[in-house]
């Protein structure tokens, strides 16, 4: 299973304030891989878009926050704490702080990642 990269996808840079963005317009898919932008970041937490091809996938793990995958395109099937959780466009899920979690996409999608951290 291919692993996000630091420096893979777009440069990070910052969106334009004032402005409407449609976010699976901003991340594309490459073959047999993970692509991830972060999009904002800050004291309270990040907000990282993600486009997974399919077959591809994040590894069971867990973070020290809470964290919210809203899917924006396609499918994908998510591990939380061991229950599987499918999750298509237009849903989110919001997977607790220190419970360990996997992604799969069977088919190619893209999620954004917000992730709380505790203030």
């Amino acid at each position: 299973m291919a692993q996000a990269k630091p420096g893979q996808g777009p440069k990070k840079k910052k969106l334009a304030a004032a402005k409407a963005w449609t976010l699976a317009e901003l991340i594309s898919v490459a073959p047999g891989s993970i692509v991830s932008r972060t999009i904002a970041e800050n004291a309270a937490g990040t907000v990282t878009l993600f486009a997974f091809d399919a077959g591809q996938g994040l590894s069971e793990h867990s973070a020290p926050y809470d964290a919210l995958v809203q899917i924006l395109d396609g499918e994908a099937q998510l591990k939380i704490g061991g229950k599987a959780v499918p999750a298509r466009a237009g849903q989110l899920v919001v997977m607790p702080a220190n419970v360990p979690h996997a992604v799969q996409a069977a088919k190619k999608f893209k999620m954004l990642l917000t992730m709380l951290r505790a203030g």
